[in-house]
């Protein structure tokens, strides 16, 4: 296998689309978005937070466990988040209020054509934006497989969840309410909202398959009509009663998001198999050793030997190897791209771009790189 490397475009391609800025003005409108909620309800808004973020953190934890293989620049993620913790949930609230004012006639509680429909279709809106912003400049260079779709949608998702939990949980009349709140919202479905996007993540994926804008826009079309039927079925099963809730948790919900999973770690394994099928072409282009392929296509073994070379060298050795690692999996993901067809003059740039990655992180971890050649790690 060839790695034909034209000379890069006359502009610097950049690796990362979130600018610090923003994060700092995201956050801060999601602070205020907390100091506000505090100062109506401090003690719903204290238990809230501390319940919220219990139960939000292990969401994220799952969704960076799904992550290993090829993890995303922590910005972009602190950005997903951001935008759904602020972005999205003022947009959303925004149109809401629109929209029940609208189908409402002036009453005081929520209209259920807002809750069973409104909701779904903005909040679904609010929250997939991130992804069609993620589609454009250089965060493209970041979507190479699903499970990084997946990755995105579930972030701005949780974002989004956090915040409307702790506003619910703070909105209860009484400490037994707010109880009552977190445990259908947390126990239940935590999930629930990242499930929802995660549909949106799977008509980006298979939009960015295609080669012309009619077919990407359908394929995101599709992705959001089914998230938007996924939410609506959640919040018109609440209007109900506990019976029809209860009901569609069970015999809809649950086995969705067992599809769900099953899809991410499948899609997580396909990834496994590119960098498998673009490592005997690296040896030839001389950019990785017979021994490195030997365990670079392999999260357990990967995670073996930077646990070597961190007994050899300390950490900084262990963190070298791994970034090392990691660049060779970003370069192989590139190469996938322009062996599919989809190589252009900024995609073969970002290949000679990911090659001086590869040769960088090499150099630097030249030591622990030279001990490993001789090391095997247990099986």
């Amino acid at each position: 296998m060839s790695y034909p490397l034209p000379p890069p475009l006359p502009r610097p391609i950049r690796k990362v689309g979130a600018p610090l800025a923003v994060i700092i003005i995201l956050g801060t409108i999601a602070g205020l978005i907390l100091v506000l909620l505090t100062a109506v309800n401090p003690v719903g808004t204290t238990i809230g937070f501390v319940l919220a973020t219990v139960a939000m953190t292990l969401v994220l934890l799952a969704y960076l466990w799904l992550d290993r293989w090829e993890p995303e620049p922590p910005r972009l993620l602190i950005l997903a988040f951001l935008w759904g913790a602020s972005v999205a949930v003022v947009v959303s609230v925004g149109l809401e209020m629109i929209f029940d004012a609208a189908v409402n006639n002036g009453g005081t509680e929520s209209s259920p054509i807002t809750i069973a429909f409104g909701a779904p279709v903005i909040e679904e809106a609010a929250k997939g934006l991130f992804l069609l912003l993620m589609m454009t400049g250089v965060r493209r260079n970041e979507l190479n497989s699903l499970t990084d779709c997946l990755v995105y949608a579930g972030v701005t998702a949780v974002g989004f969840a956090w915040l409307e939990n702790i506003f619910y949980i703070a909105d209860g009349t009484t400490l037994a309410d707010s109880l009552l709140t977190a445990g259908m919202r947390l126990v239940m479905g935590p999930f629930a909202h990242p499930l929802f996007t995660t549909f949106t993540g799977i008509g980006v994926y298979f939009a960015l398959q295609q080669r012309n804008w009619l077919s990407k826009a359908g394929c995101v079309l599709l992705g959001y009509l089914a998230a938007v039927i996924m939410h609506g079925l959640w919040n018109g099963s609440a209007l109900l009663g506990p019976g029809a809730y209860f009901g569609l948790y069970v015999a809809w919900m649950m086995p969705v998001f067992a599809l769900a999973i099953t899809l991410a770690v499948r899609s997580r394994r396909r990834e496994q198999r590119i960098v498998a099928e673009k490592l005997p072409g690296m040896v030839a282009a001389g950019l990785v050793t017979p021994a490195e392929a030997g365990w670079l296509g392999s999260i357990r073994t990967r995670k073996q030997v930077v646990a070597g070379a961190t007994g050899f060298g300390g950490r900084p050795a262990g963190r070298a190897v791994k970034k090392f690692a990691i660049q060779v999996v970003e370069l192989a993901f590139v190469r996938d791209r322009i062996d599919r067809g989809f190589g252009d003059a900024r995609v073969f740039a970002l290949q000679q771009l990911e090659v001086d990655g590869v040769v960088a992180a090499r150099v630097a971890a030249g030591p622990a790189l030279h001990w490993l050649n001789g090391y095997r790690p247990a099986v």
